[in-house]
């Protein structure tokens, strides 16, 4: 993965310097079907994802149970965690001020990508 940083004591022992992080090669598996977008709102505060910041979405990877995803209702896309009960989707928001999307009969929902990652910037 190349040079890790302790966030607590420093550790004179390792050379920084050393190797360089490729962030393509470490947050992007399918180059073709991976997208960045950013993330508006805090209704995915509780999973890490704040306002503001770059989601990676990976269209090859098949959602899950459990999986954030980037989802389309009623053509407007929104970032929620993917529920799958007996048969049925749930969309859960992860933080508690907002409510859980239940698709309503002949509602279009499409599953359009999985977050595989979420880069936050620093004020500088």
């Amino acid at each position: 993965m190349g040079v890790t940083v302790h966030a607590g004591f420093p550790s004179p022992a390792e050379d920084i310097g050393a190797k360089r992080i490729d962030l393509t090669a470490q947050l992007i598996k399918h180059p073709q079907a991976t997208f960045l977008l950013r993330a508006r709102g805090d209704s995915m505060r509780e999973a890490g994802i704040f306002d503001g910041d770059v989601l990676v979405v990976d269209k090859a990877v098949t959602a899950k149970n459990g999986h954030v995803v980037i989802a389309v209702i009623d053509g407007e896309f929104v970032c929620k965690q993917l529920q799958i009960r007996a048969g049925r989707m749930k969309l859960k928001a992860a933080n508690p001020c907002y409510p859980d999307i239940v698709p309503k009969e002949g509602q279009v929902v499409e599953v359009w990508g999985v977050v595989t990652a979420s880069i936050k910037t620093m004020p500088v």
